[in-house]
């Protein structure tokens, strides 16, 4: 999929939520953010072919956390999603780690390849990264208004998400691992095996 409709897929909902909060308050925000994370996964789906496995366990916990601010009538519940999200993500790598299970690996692995040293380095930026997160959305919410919330969740996780990704380039840049040099060998042993010998130009 295209990277920019892959990123308008993403920031979608999240526009969606902010301006149905603005015009119609938290409750109906939330009820249109659920809606429009569905779709969303649901164009992803249709147009890969396959099951986009971040998108959905994010749509699960907004529907999750959505559902219950919904019913219960309480926007605590959908303000804690992104603490209680990043703080099961940084669990989730944090454990891996201790099980010599690298998650970053398993996502990634197939789009990149990196030495063990440059995974395990990534995985413990990006656990770190959620912890931060998580503590940043309990500060703004607990002492905020809905308002702000709402346009921090927008306006200032996704933004910090991509800076961060963006400032591990250096670590794809140095861990990544080089190609093979037989592969190289066997290229140069072609080429040269496709020149004409001494007998040959005899």
């Amino acid at each position: 999929m295209n990277q920019w409709l892959r990123l308008a897929l993403e920031a979608g909902p999240l526009a969606v939520f902010f301006l149905a909060n603005s015009r119609y308050g938290i409750m109906v925000g939330t009820a249109a953010f659920m809606a429009a994370t569905t779709v969303s996964v649901a164009v992803s789906y249709a147009l890969e072919r396959r099951v986009p496995i971040m998108p959905m366990v994010g749509c699960f916990f907004v529907l999750l956390f959505g559902g219950l601010t919904l019913w219960l009538d309480d926007e605590l519940f959908i303000k804690i999603k992104p603490t209680v999200v990043n703080l099961l993500f940084a669990t989730a790598l944090f454990v891996g780690m201790a099980y010599k299970r690298n998650l970053v690996k398993v996502v990634l692995g197939t789009v990149m390849d990196l030495t063990e040293e440059g995974w395990r380095i990534l995985t413990v930026r990006w656990a770190w990264f959620f912890v931060v997160l998580a503590a940043l959305n309990e500060v703004v919410w607990r002492t905020l208004s809905t308002d702000a919330w709402v346009n921090f969740k927008v306006f200032g996780i996704m933004p910090l998400t991509l800076v961060f990704s963006f400032a591990q380039i250096p670590v794809f840049m140095r861990y990544q691992v080089p190609a093979a040099d037989g592969a190289a060998d066997d290229t140069a042993e072609t080429a040269s095996g496709a020149q004409p010998g001494p007998e040959r130009g005899a």
